[in-house]
């Protein structure tokens, strides 16, 4: 293995910007681990860096994604945690060399390659069992059918919380309900949706705890189905990141609620999910369409057109 494939962005302003390049294989050192991955998910912040929507800067040369899955084929002399073989996902991190304290053993239950490629779990794992965990009773709002948010949905219904999902299409409602979901507001259908999903919690108080994705386009719906003390994880951006003059600091304070910025998570938070996921028995919704490696452009327009319902998984 002395090289690899890899997207890079040659710029931003469209997916025209992404070049599958050959780039050499670095010297391993003794502490590295050297992982040759077999499948990777899609993030909206893959596309987001390619179109120049993502809120920080990229160099150009970056290789585009986050998330995979795959296979130690070495370990410097230093690394006792590691074989050659070991199924292994790396904890957030681009350069793959320097992974011996990033890479985590893949367990039984996240089956194949193919399920193992999912950091975004981690993400809705910490908002829910992180510095304040999802406890029976509570009540949870879930925004639509991407990764963290399914996962979301999952871990929270674990927790005996009762889960309300929101979506943009009728055709979801089912699969939602499966994962189980007590009710689905379509927010297409009913554009005051934070009020439609706070009637549906008990006295109409609110949600103890909102996972936001959209950002600022959903900021507002999201401070108005909260509950007083509860929380909004302000996960990602999905519906751009132009300022909603509807939701400000001072919509917050009025909430009396709690805004928690959400980046991923982290190591200890990763090996607890994925105890829990052995232990429950869960599986990651994956969409139906699969694409490889030389198709990436293909896979982030499936996407950007919402076609997707779960993970998107590219085939390296």
């Amino acid at each position: 293995m002395s090289t690899y494939k890899a997207w890079t962005l040659t710029g931003t302003g469209s997916l025209d910007v992404l070049e599958l390049v050959d780039r050499d294989v670095s010297e391993i050192g003794r502490t590295d681990v050297l992982i040759r991955f077999k499948a990777f998910s899609l993030n909206y912040r893959d596309i987001a860096m390619a179109l120049g929507n993502y809120p920080r800067h990229m160099d150009k040369g970056l290789i585009s994604g986050s998330d995979g899955a795959g296979e130690i084929v070495a370990v410097g002399s230093g690394v006792t945690e590691f074989v050659v073989g070991d199924r292994v996902a790396p904890c957030f991190f681009q350069d793959f060399l320097g992974g011996r304290k990033t890479a985590k053993r893949l367990r039984s239950a996240l089956g194949a390659d193919r399920e193992g490629v999912f950091r975004q779990e981690v993400t809705a794992w910490g908002c829910l069992y992180g510095e304040r965990r999802v406890m029976p009773g509570d009540t949870v709002l879930i925004q639509g059918t991407g990764g963290v948010s399914l996962f979301g949905l999952q871990f929270a219904v674990a927790a005996g919380a009762t889960v309300i999902a929101t979506t943009s299409s009728d055709d979801k409602i089912e699969l939602l309900k499966r994962l189980g979901a007590k009710h689905v507001v379509n927010y297409k259908m009913q554009p005051d949706w934070g009020l439609a999903a706070r009637k549906l919690t008990p006295n109409g108080e609110g949600f103890d705890s909102i996972l936001d994705v959209g950002g600022p386009t959903t900021m507002g719906e999201s401070l108005k189905a909260v509950k007083v003390g509860g929380d909004i994880h302000m996960i990602g951006f999905l519906g751009g990141t132009e300022q909603n003059t509807q939701a400000t600091i001072w919509h917050a304070r009025q909430a009396f609620c709690n805004l928690k910025s959400v980046v991923v998570g982290n190591r200890v938070q990763f090996e607890e999910m994925n105890r829990a996921i052995e232990s429950l028995g869960l599986k990651p919704v994956l969409d139906s369409s699969t694409f490889e490696l030389k198709r990436l452009k293909e896979a982030y327009q499936y996407v950007i057109d919402a076609k997707h319902v779960g993970k998107v998984v590219v085939d390296a």
